[in-house]
């Protein structure tokens, strides 16, 4: 399979081995452990992630179907699955740092990470530094003694910035630094970070993955079996681990998902074009558009621009809160990813444990709205914008 493209490998999960023929589809294994005959057999299946399936909160058939099957696409060679996106980046953190460890991020980050970060630093004393995503010097700079991790998104949430991953992870790996990367917000199918140089990449499949808004779950990628292997200890004991349904779930959506970005990302582009004329709005933040700051970078990266950008209302908050409550085929929901059109105020939301200080860092305003572009006409939802700006 490593020889196919990725629109034909999301089609075509592997599958564990069954004799003499297999069934189309993945089946559901739903139940909490496995029965062993042989008791060395199980101590040791016990210890390894690659072993026999022994109990749920190590793995099971079909979410190692789905870890198998992102991997994959992802070019690494191992993953683990988890519960939730936030399940796989605090894992991920909290088995590679302790106390006194230094960790250089992007300024731009999803709320909930920058959170996780702020936690570490409040209780076990773990330093860190903004940088901007696209500098590869500032991370030399940076870097300390005790610097132990580069910490990326490939599209950032929410102004959509586009990290120079060949520069940057090629600076991480002269320091000997993980390079870690979620790259929920461009999937597979738009961006592979390993092959750019990242030690690990974190994925929210409840996004793109699985792409229905029935699904909350998370994954992560492993450059190199060793990585995987401590990460995966680590994860067995916090129970972070992902359910068989919902990896079912996340491999079925997962089979469109080349289709849906390609009219994610043809969308937004209508969408973002339009509003950057529109009198009402201040600035469209899409990486796809020669105004955004990551405009070169992401033309060299990604083949399209991705399915969610941000804009600022020029008439602030209360523009925002008036926008908000006047679309009706925009929904205002958390999340992104799925087929429909979803809209919301990160500063009230998704990046609500943010201070003042730090949303000005991040660059979202208060009249800041997010889209994430569904797969509706485009122009039945360019309709719904123009009459909610219009209110």
């Amino acid at each position: 399979m490593s020889e196919l493209r990725p629109e034909t490998r999301v089609v075509h999960p592997p599958q564990p081995p069954v004799e003499d023929s297999r069934p189309i589809t993945m089946p559901i294994y739903q139940t909490s452990g496995f029965v062993f005959d042989d008791p060395a057999v199980m101590a040791d299946a016990m210890g390894r992630p690659d072993g026999p399936f022994v109990y749920g909160r190590y793995s099971n058939p079909t979410v190692r179907a789905l870890e198998s099957a992102v991997s994959g696409l992802e070019g690494g060679v191992a993953a683990f699955a988890t519960g939730s996106g936030m399940g796989a980046i605090n894992t991920v953190l909290y088995a590679l740092l302790k106390p006194g460890d230094h960790v250089i991020a992007q300024k731009s980050l999803y709320g909930g990470t920058a959170a996780t970060l702020n936690d570490l630093a409040a209780r076990f004393g773990v330093t860190v530094t903004h940088v901007n995503e696209a500098d590869p010097g500032a991370v030399r700079e940076a870097a300390r003694p005790e610097t132990r991790m580069l910490y990326l998104e490939t599209i950032s949430n929410p102004m959509t910035l586009v990290a120079d991953l060949p520069g940057m992870c090629a600076a991480a790996r002269e320091l000997g630094l993980v390079s870690v990367v979620d790259n929920t917000f461009a999937s597979p199918v738009l961006c592979r970070p390993i092959e750019h140089g990242a030690d690990i990449v974190v994925h929210s499949t409840t996004k793109y993955l699985s792409g229905h808004t029935d699904v909350v779950g998370g994954l992560a990628v492993f450059r190199d079996h060793e990585l995987h292997e401590k990460v995966w200890h680590h994860s067995t004991v916090l129970g972070a681990s992902a359910d068989p349904f919902p990896a079912w779930l996340t491999l079925r959506g997962m089979q469109t998902l080349a289709l849906r970005m390609e009219r994610h990302c043809s969308n937004a582009r209508l969408l973002a074009t339009r509003l950057v004329e529109h009198p009402a709005v201040s600035a469209v933040h899409w990486p796809g558009l020669p105004s955004h700051p990551s405009y070169e970078i992401a033309g060299k990266l990604l083949p399209d621009f991705g399915g969610v950008f941000s804009f600022d209302l020029a008439g602030g908050r209360a523009a925002g809160e008036r926008f908000m409550k006047s679309v009706r085929l925009a929904l205002l929901a958390p999340s992104l990813g799925g087929v429909e059109t979803l809209t919301m105020h990160p500063a009230t939301t998704s990046h609500r444990s943010l201070d003042a200080e730090a949303l000005a860092r991040f660059g979202i305003g208060e009249g800041t709205v997010r889209i994430a572009v569904g797969i509706e006409h485009p122009e039945d939802l360019w309709a719904d914008i123009e009459q909610a700006l219009a209110d």
